[in-house]
């Protein structure tokens, strides 16, 4: 180990013994950020190679949620506008995709898919919903896998999905209108019965949501960072932590 590596080991060190468990994110949305412009930083022609970079990435900072402490941990791997890329580009993605799923599946994690899967080709869907079967009875850290999401298209579907509900039993539209609330329209997202994202966390300096949990994250605490998301490291997400925790958050009072 390098002095520079050391230093970072200390300085990782000291950052999470100053985290409080009360202070730590249940629920943490990261946007991963910056593949393909690392790919082109590195002198890499193929962009895929950043795509397989970050996918390395995924298994560790889900490893970092837990040792932390948080309860569920979303993470955005392609959204439905992705699903217009080049089939060139988006063909390797979606293998890739594939994989790490499988990865996070053999790590013992919990796996709960997130998006619309009926945008994907069925091979990709296949393995999400195999996923999410094969480890529904695990205990402990959610990794939600956001793959064909976006925010827009979430609330259309749960709007969708709140009015096939009420038709088959026998509601009108309004009968509906008369009790429709927040509540109702938030049983029926991607992520119900889960906490909303206290924290969410893009990288490769872009700031803005584009789109991620926007229902959600009415009152969650955002977290931009500038290294592309193959360079994010442990210190990084730790610094992030300690950001949310010093935050006074007053939920609109």
């Amino acid at each position: 180990m390098g002095l520079r590596d050391l230093v970072y080991r200390l300085y990782e060190h000291r950052l999470e013994t100053k985290l409080s468990k009360d202070s730590v994110p249940r629920h943490v949305g990261v946007i991963i950020d910056g593949n393909r412009r690392w790919a082109r930083a590195m002198g890499m022609r193929d962009v895929a190679s950043g795509h397989r970079k970050g996918a390395d990435k995924i298994a560790e900072l889900v490893t970092w949620c837990r040792e932390t402490g948080v309860e569920v941990v979303t993470i955005w791997m392609l959204s439905n506008d992705n699903l217009n890329r080049p089939s060139e580009e988006l063909e390797p993605l979606l293998r890739i995709i594939e994989d790490v799923t499988r990865e996070l599946v053999e790590l013992g994690w919990r796996i709960s898919p997130v998006g619309a899967l009926d945008l994907l080709p069925d091979r990709t869907a296949n393995v999400l919903k195999n996923a999410k079967e094969v480890t529904s009875h695990r205990p402990g850290l959610i990794v939600n896998v956001a793959v064909g999401y976006g925010g827009r298209r979430e609330i259309a579907d749960a709007v969708r999905s709140l009015l096939q509900e009420h038709a088959s039993k026998g509601a009108s539209i309004e009968d509906l209108v008369e009790v429709l609330d927040v509540e109702h329209i938030a049983e029926h997202l991607y992520t119900r019965g889960q906490p909303d994202p206290d924290l969410l966390i893009r990288t490769s300096g872009e700031q803005r949501l584009s789109g991620f949990m926007l229902w959600q994250s009415a009152h969650s605490e955002f977290y931009f960072h500038e290294a592309y998301w193959p360079d994010f490291r442990r210190v990084d997400f730790l610094r992030a932590l300690r950001d949310y925790a010093a935050r006074h958050r007053r939920y609109g009072s």
